[in-house]
């Protein structure tokens, strides 16, 4: 389990550092002794000047964490967390034992307020982007170890901030997981404190883990209320303060009524900047941070066309200045009129699909919207954000700029994931919704020629076969080279995996083949100029090399490549057609989407 070494500095820099095996120890003293002089170590009354400080402060003060984690588990956990303090000398142990037990003392000397759950969220999401998941299908939020009571102790520290957790698993592999209400509560402090946004329509960078967690967390209503009625002097501007909360967390926006409606927050303090643009999108506002000034200052805004987009709450709070503004005869009934009109029936969904632009690039297919009107391209990203799409993860929005076509671009990940929920959407809206899109762009396809018809054909198939089948309880006779094989598969999975910077894709498949059990593994890498998904298994024996074949071919259609090395070894060669046939299946689908978008390059 990998932690986040922003716990021990500001909940900006919580944000950006993380502690891993190859992390200098210079770097690792220079963060311990800053946090301690003017950080989050000094606001636990924790005294250390280097890392080696902080791991005998640990071990100095472990009965008073192992108390806390009483108070919270009861006191069947006290023998499995006395045991943990005789390990706190080897770092590695320390690295995973440190940030829980800085959580809980936390807790103890802070109580649970939004300070104390900034830090409790940056921290906590280190661990999860590290080797942790989050599930909005599964309704799960989960962190893995290698030992129980460091399991123990994560799950501790989410108790003591309000989240029950369970710890399931045996051996070296344990989980953490948060299900139901308390992983809604989890998934939003990693939306609102946790990695950066998916901000600037950068396509290369993408954290799947997020976008869960946006839609995880979306599950959970927020507080939008609106006080303050203003104007400085009989003809100046009408100004009111909107509040949107969530939970604990609340930020204030200044609204403006001028020719158009203005909501807008400004601070030098661009993590609180940056909270703010997360609430607006939570609200259902794309808005983007901007530096401003020359005073350091950071601003999000949002005008009338945007805020007609987001949801009813907020458009309803918006509406609600604009009306009293105009019962006290400060705005002009015509200019109120039109805003109110925007706001009550928001940038509607309702209206057919307009004309997307679809052709192929290199082979590539392009889905394209594009527009020189704000309004309208903000209607389409609402529209896809309404289906179910996550800005950044399945497409990109790029606002008109300058007089120039601003657009919305579906990428291949978004068209698949349409197809997705155009058959297993939540519910009759959503998949209606998926479907009249997916038709819309095939017929845009088929109009384009029949290469581009079939590229679209095949994204669409193999988005709808995603998680199809299950792989527990699979079978299937057939024959290979004359030999018949009889392959039973009893259980399997998929996780991700970092290796020398390195982001790997690791399956794993118990089966019996031939009658013979076993658990097979194949590691997924990107390769080469083309960045193509590769993945590889190394067998010694023949006979293990050939039921391995086998298992792939039955499971994808697709026989892989067998390769003899010199020094004996058999090379077992799979790529992204036999990737494309596992992700067909249930347990496999999700994790293997997620590698693909992370490390993919557009």
């Amino acid at each position: 389990m990998r932690k986040s070494s922003g716990g021990l500095g500001s909940p900006k820099s919580e944000l950006q550092l993380h502690v891993r095996a190859r992390t200098s120890l210079e770097k690792l003293d220079e963060a311990v002794r800053w946090s301690a002089e003017g950080g989050w170590l000094k606001r636990l009354g924790v005294k250390a000047g280097s890392w080696d400080e902080l791991k005998r402060w640990a071990i100095d003060n472990w009965s008073g964490v192992v108390e806390a984690a009483v108070r919270r588990l009861g006191g069947d956990v006290q023998k499995e967390l006395n045991a943990l303090r005789g390990k706190l000398k080897d770092d590695k142990i320390a690295r995973e034992v440190v940030a829980p037990a800085l959580l809980l003392i936390q807790a103890e000397k802070l109580g649970v307020n939004e300070e104390s759950l900034r830090y409790f969220a940056a921290v906590i999401s280190g661990a999860i982007g590290g080797d942790g998941y989050v599930s909005a299908a599964e309704g799960k939020v989960g962190l893995t170890s290698g030992e129980r009571p460091i399991a123990l102790l994560w799950a501790a520290a989410l108790a003591a901030h309000g989240i029950k957790a369970e710890v399931e698993g045996a051996g070296t592999a344990f989980k953490v997981v948060a299900s139901g209400g308390d992983a809604v509560r989890l998934a939003r402090l990693y939306f609102l404190f946790g990695p950066p946004l998916l901000e600037g329509g950068d396509e290369r960078v993408i954290n799947h883990k997020l976008a869960e967690a946006v839609e995880l967390g979306a599950e959970g209503a927020l507080d939008i209320r609106w006080e303050g009625l203003r104007r400085r002097t009989e003809d100046g501007p009408v100004t009111a303060d909107l509040t949107i909360s969530e939970g604990d967390v609340a930020v204030k926006f200044n609204v403006y009524l001028r020719n158009d409606i203005l909501l807008q927050f400004i601070s030098t303090d661009r993590s609180r900047v940056e909270l703010a643009a997360r609430l607006l999108r939570h609200a259902g506002v794309n808005a983007e941070v901007k530096r401003v000034g020359e005073r350091g200052e950071w601003r999000v805004r949002a005008t009338t066309d945007r805020l007609a987009a987001g949801r009813k709450e907020l458009r309803d709070a918006v509406a609600g200045i604009v009306e009293e503004a105009l019962a006290r005869g400060w705005v002009n009934r015509e200019t109120a009129d039109r805003w109110l009109d925007k706001l009550r029936g928001g940038l509607t969904l309702k209206e057919g699909w307009p004309k997307y632009e679809v052709g192929l690039a290199e082979g590539a297919l392009v889905v394209r919207y594009h527009s020189t009107n704000p309004g309208n391209i903000e209607r389409e990203a609402q529209r896809l954000r309404a289906m179910g799409l996550v800005e950044g993860v399945h497409f990109s929005v790029r606002m008109p700029e300058g007089g120039k076509r601003g657009y919305v671009r579906i990428l291949k990940e978004g068209l698949a994931y349409a197809a997705w929920l155009s058959v297993y959407g939540k519910d009759e809206e959503q998949r209606s919704l998926a479907a009249g899109f997916v038709e819309r762009i095939l017929q845009r396809a088929k109009e384009a020629g029949d290469d581009v018809r079939k590229k679209a054909e095949e994204i669409v198939e193999e988005g709808k076969a995603r998680g199809s089948l299950r792989l527990k309880g699979f079978e299937k006779e057939f024959e290979v080279n004359g030999v018949k094989y009889k392959v039973k598969v009893i259980d399997g999975g998929a996780v991700e995996e970092d290796r020398n910077g390195r982001k790997l894709l690791r399956i794993r498949i118990t089966a019996e083949v031939g009658g013979v059990r076993s658990e097979y593994i194949i590691t997924y890498g990107r390769r080469g100029s083309d960045n193509a998904a590769v993945g590889y298994a190394y067998i010694r024996e023949e006979a293990d090399a050939e039921r391995f074949a086998a298992l792939v071919e039955a499971l994808t259609g697709k026989r892989p490549r067998m390769r003899r090395r010199s020094d004996g070894r058999i090379d077992i060669v799979c790529y992204e057609g036999h990737l494309e046939g596992f992700a067909r299946y249930a347990e496999l689908a999700e994790a293997i989407a997620r590698w693909l978008e992370e490390t993919g390059r557009r």
